[in-house]
C-alpha cells in the first residue's frame, strides 16, 4: 500500500484568481505568490465580464490557498 506524503503548508499565501459561471464551473483560472499581480488580474477579470454575464451570474473571484495541491488543475501558475 502507497501513502502519499502531504505537501507541506507554503510560507507565504498563494492568490487564486478564477471567473466561475453560473453552474459554478471554473472558466478561467491563475495563481500566483504576488498579491499586487494577483490584485491585478482579478481587476481584470471582473472588468472583462460582460453586463450579460453578471446577470446570468457569472463572477469573478479572488482567494488565497496554502498549498500548490489546493490550486484547480486547470490553473495557470505564475511564479
Amino acid at each position: 500500500m502507497t501513502t502519499m506524503t502531504p505537501t507541506p503548508k507554503s510560507a507565504r499565501p498563494i492568490w487564486v484568481n478564477e471567473q466561475i459561471d453560473p453552474s459554478g464551473l471554473i472558466y478561467s483560472c491563475i495563481a500566483c505568490y504576488n498579491a499586487e499581480q494577483a490584485q491585478a488580474c482579478h481587476d481584470s477579470f471582473t472588468q472583462n465580464l460582460t453586463a450579460e454575464q453578471k446577470a446570468q451570474g457569472w463572477v469573478a473571484q479572488l482567494r488565497t490557498v496554502e498549498t500548490w495541491d489546493d490550486v484547480p488543475v486547470n490553473a495557470l501558475k505564475l511564479s
